[in-house]
Parts: structure tokens; C-alpha cells; sequence
């Protein structure tokens, strides 16, 4: 059951990696919502309405798969 279940996370990460340009094309990853703070000399930028919305992306297609 473990086994199954690290496969198929390690198939969706890879195609999550081969997908990202496709994704940014679209505007995953600078979405409204996601915090960008610009200083001088830093950047910091922390995608947290991105995260939500792969994380309902993620929670429904593991729910499908159970059933």
C-alpha cells in the first residue's frame, strides 16, 4: 500500500516539474494573493493562494483515486 502510494506521488511530481512552464504560462504562481515583499537589497515571495488552490487540486484528485 506504502509503495503505491510513493509511486504515485513521485509520477505527479514529475509531471508537476515537467508541466511548470506550461503553468506559469497560465499565471500559476503569481496569482492575487500571493505575497511579494521587494526591499532593497531582497526579495521575498511566498505563493500562498497558489498553494491553496494545488492543494484543493491535490486533496481532489487523491479523493477520486481512493474511491
Amino acid at each position: 500500500m506504502i509503495q503505491k502510494t510513493l509511486i504515485t506521488i513521485g509520477i505527479f511530481f514529475v509531471l508537476v516539474g515537467l508541466l511548470f512552464p506550461f503553468l506559469r504560462d497560465i499565471g500559476l504562481g503569481r496569482l492575487p494573493g500571493d505575497l511579494i515583499i521587494k526591499k532593497e537589497k531582497s526579495y521575498f515571495y511566498f505563493p500562498i493562494v497558489t498553494c491553496i488552490i494545488v492543494s484543493i487540486v491535490v486533496s481532489l484528485i487523491l479523493m477520486f483515486l481512493k474511491k
